[in-house]
């Protein structure tokens, strides 16, 4: 853990005993300097000091594992940074492009997820149906067979690994709009349990979004809760 204060560097505090000698309000600025939202930084600082006081054994090595974890922490921080970079970019990318406000008009769907499924599908031409776009994401069920017998239907599998975890995570963020919990609680009152209600979920929603990206429409509410 760092402060920084006007670009100078202040002592680090990633050994223990050197966290323990800043006491509790550094502790607390530190913590409002990362989350100036974080209400409780004064008392979880509290318990840190008191949790560091009760403290008695001294580790050998201690201040070298302290530097390391320092430096661990500052090489985080930049590649944080860098991403943030990146981002932005992309964000600038999924912004021009004329399909943009069709995606993101779509529950779940934000400038990573945006930009994974543009990446992948581009405007969807090249599936005639969505039930080709499906196979290629690999959400179409696989048949488990022993010999002659048929056992069932399972969680399907292979297919565009990338373009399957974009739509996911858009499902699962979606679950905080009407239309998609309605669906997925349906799934889940027919005793589906959570990652086959998110796949039925995902499923129905590449039908919709097919026929978006298809007619350049966008979302209109109420979709996901037919079929």
């Amino acid at each position: 853990m760092t402060c920084e204060d006007t670009g100078d560097r202040q002592p680090h505090y990633a050994a223990l005993h050197r966290l323990a000698q800043a006491g509790t309000e550094q502790i607390t600025q530190v913590m409002l300097q990362t989350a100036p939202r974080m209400s409780s930084a004064h008392s979880l600082a509290e318990q840190i000091t008191a949790a560091l006081a009760e403290q008695s054994v001294q580790v050998p090595g201690t201040d070298s594992a302290g530097e390391i974890v320092s430096g661990l922490a500052e090489a985080l921080a930049v590649l944080l940074k860098r991403r943030d970079i990146l981002e932005t970019r992309v964000a600038a990318l999924l912004e021009d492009h004329p399909l943009s406000k069709v995606l993101t008009s779509m529950p779940g769907v934000a400038v990573r997820t945006g930009a994974g499924i543009l990446a992948e599908v581009g405007d969807a031409s090249a599936f005639p149906t969505a039930a080709h776009l499906a196979s290629y994401a690999g959400l179409t069920p696989t048949t488990r067979r022993s010999g002659t017998s048929i056992r069932g239907e399972g969680p399907p599998r292979g297919g565009n690994k990338t373009l399957k975890r974009a739509l996911f995570l858009a499902s699962f963020a979606s679950l905080s709009s009407p239309e998609s919990r309605a669906y997925y609680d349906r799934k889940r009152a027919e005793k589906k349990r959570h990652n086959a209600a998110l796949i039925c979920l995902t499923r129905r929603r590449v039908d919709v979004l097919h026929a978006m990206l298809k007619h350049r429409s966008l979302y209109q509410p109420g979709h996901e809760q037919t079929a």
